[in-house]
């Protein structure tokens, strides 16, 4: 057993691991560290000597954290965002710079609560830069994991992806089936949602945070495979090819809510209030929040609250 902090545990070992626990791969460690598949491995190896625990199980399907290695993997994260955060703040004073957030949204909610939120932010915190990464909800989850991100806004994540992580509840929101205006299905006043077999659908990806909810919501409705569809979690793409065919886009509504309130895309009168889920930011449980982030979080839930505030009158 280790009783003390092993001295020959260094900055490298601790890098390794993470970037090994983030891909569950040696492969895509040593392609994303610039480092060989044999150095990976053998820097592993030695951290698990010094640690005298196995950190991972491999197997043909990849490697899987063990019960020790998901408890060194809290710390281990923790201590990299601490030194990171200590060279960066030598790197701002030096450069006589302002302080810097990482900030991870999901696609869905970077077009509605979070350009107001970040200017709301920037008026009280000029100096700070904010670094925007958007993308599915496994990939920011991992980065916030192992210290990448400070935070994440978006939907709250499955149970097995929670630990060591804290939600803070923003608001709920539903699932869309959005078209452009004219579109085929818009004749009928209560359109059978199984007719959408009939055109071209913009799903999420498996990778997507809604993807099963959107998979339920079609198979309670008798929907089976469709026969015509197209996985993207671009809300850019998704937002020019509805608009230029007769596509139906299944997104959260929240990405497309702009688009409709201004007529550029249609939600289908579909019921889908079952398809609720909540939204909202997740941060370290185990890693400080900085004054910046914390006046960030604050920005960003004085304006969900406005953004959906207003929503509800207008839907009243």
């Amino acid at each position: 057993m280790v009783t003390m902090l092993d001295q020959r545990i260094k900055f490298r070992h601790l890098t390794c691991f993470l970037e090994v626990a983030r891909q569950r791969s040696v492969v895509k460690a040593a392609d994303t560290l610039s480092i060989t598949q044999p150095a990976v491995s053998k820097t592993i190896r030695e951290l698990e000597e010094h640690l005298d625990a196995r950190l991972f199980d491999r197997s043909k399907r990849g490697v899987t954290l063990t019960d020790f290695g998901k408890v060194f993997l809290r710390y281990a994260g923790a201590s990299v965002t601490a030194l990171r955060q200590g060279v960066d703040s030598i790197s701002q004073v030096r450069m006589q710079g302002g302080l810097s957030i990482n900030l991870g949204v999901l696609p869905t909610v970077a077009a509605s609560v979070m350009p107001n939120a970040i200017r709301r932010f920037k008026a009280l915190s000029p100096d700070t830069t904010v670094k925007v990464v958007a993308g599915p909800n496994v990939m920011l989850m991992g980065q916030l994991r192992v210290g990448e991100l400070d935070l994440v806004v978006g939907r709250l994540a499955e149970p097995d992806q929670m630990s060591g992580l804290s939600f803070i509840h923003l608001y709920s929101e539903h699932i869309s089936l959005v078209a452009r205006p004219g579109h085929p299905l818009l004749a009928d006043k209560n359109p059978d949602i199984t007719r959408i077999r009939e055109f071209t659908v913009l799903v999420p990806p498996k990778q997507a945070i809604i993807h099963s909810t959107v998979d339920k919501m079609l198979i309670a409705h008798g929907i089976g495979a469709l026969p015509d569809r197209i996985e993207t979690v671009s809300t850019s793409f998704g937002r020019a090819f509805t608009r230029e065919t007769d596509a139906i886009w299944i997104i959260s509504n929240g990405a497309v809510a702009s688009d409709i309130a201004e007529g550029h895309l249609v939600e289908l009168p579909i019921d889908t209030s079952d398809t609720f889920g909540p939204v909202g930011l997740t941060t370290r449980i185990d890693s400080p929040v900085s004054p910046p982030v914390e006046i960030l979080i604050n920005a960003v839930r004085e304006e969900a609250a406005r953004h959906h505030a207003t929503h509800a009158r207008h839907d009243t």
